[in-house]
């Protein structure tokens, strides 16, 4: 199997943000700037994820998306307020490849099987914001790590699966934005009980969380953003373009978060490819 390396673009307004737990969220530029580099440095697919659409009942990303499809020819998914039939075609029709669904998925399932019929099952995929819970459980969240479901995890992503979804994207929102690893035990979990591909989310500090998530987690696809983002920031730091929405001190100051490493799709893959794990190359 080969693994893919999906570089993720969370998106408040015009603005690329990063954060910490789905929180706290730093502009750190124009996203387009960022999907451009990413694309011809190996990425081998683009997330971009509204982080605010569902809080303001909204889907804002269709003008990105056209500007992002025109120039960049890998698969485009794209989540974040996608509620209906009509958004994921909306969302198709500007130029995304594939759609993820969270809050619209959990509060009406049967959407997940709707879509899979009519636009085929690879172009669904379900995110799942995880959070672990005292006892050792996982339970699954919406609005962005806000809002609790009551939904245990690995059950949810069986039901998933059987409703026709063509991957899910696994997220620890206790390890999002830390540089503290992926959380093996949560990946390992899910893919060791579904058959679809899973795709693993938040944590990456360095190139060996990503090898540990591939090996011992069992993920077909990583997501990685921080060392993406903060790698870029080191060699096109460019603060004098950013519509003014949102906390840019943190690029002013020239901050980096001190557990994440700073590292190129490009060293991402040759660190891999060194470890013998089947990549795109």
């Amino acid at each position: 199997m080969t693994h893919r390396i999906i570089a993720r673009l969370d998106i408040k307004g015009p603005n690329l943000v990063k954060g910490i737990h789905l929180e706290g969220l730093r502009v750190l530029g124009k996203p387009e700037d960022f999907a451009k580099y990413y694309y011809e440095n190996g990425a081998d697919e683009l997330l971009y994820m509204d982080v605010v659409a569902s809080l303001y009942n909204r889907n804002s990303l269709h003008d990105i998306i056209s500007k992002t499809a025109g120039d960049i020819f890998i698969p485009l998914t794209v989540g974040g307020g996608i509620r209906t039939i009509d958004d994921i075609r909306a969302v198709l029709r500007s130029g995304a490849d594939k759609v993820s669904l969270n809050t619209a998925a959990v509060k009406n399932p049967s959407i997940i099987k709707e879509a899979s019929r009519i636009f085929g099952s690879s172009t669904i995929a379900v995110s799942i914001e995880a959070i672990k819970q005292p006892d050792g459980k996982y339970f699954s969240y919406i609005d962005n790590g806000r809002e609790e479901t009551g939904l245990e995890v690995l059950e949810w992503a069986k039901k998933v699966e059987s409703l026709g979804a063509g991957e899910i994207i696994i997220t620890s929102v206790d390890k999002e934005g830390t540089g503290e690893g992926y959380d093996i035990g949560l990946t390992k979990m899910i893919s060791q009980n579904i058959s679809i591909p899973v795709v693993a989310c938040g944590g990456a500090g360095s190139p060996d969380d990503i090898y540990r998530i591939i090996t011992e987690g069992g993920a077909d696809a990583v997501v990685v953003a921080s060392m993406l983002h903060y790698d870029f920031v080191k060699n096109h730091a460019n603060t004098n373009n950013f519509i003014n929405e949102g906390n840019i001190e943190f690029l002013k100051k020239g901050l980096i978060f001190s557990k994440i490493e700073p590292v190129s799709l490009k060293e991402i893959k040759n660190y891999l490819k060194h470890k013998g794990v089947s990549i795109r190359y």
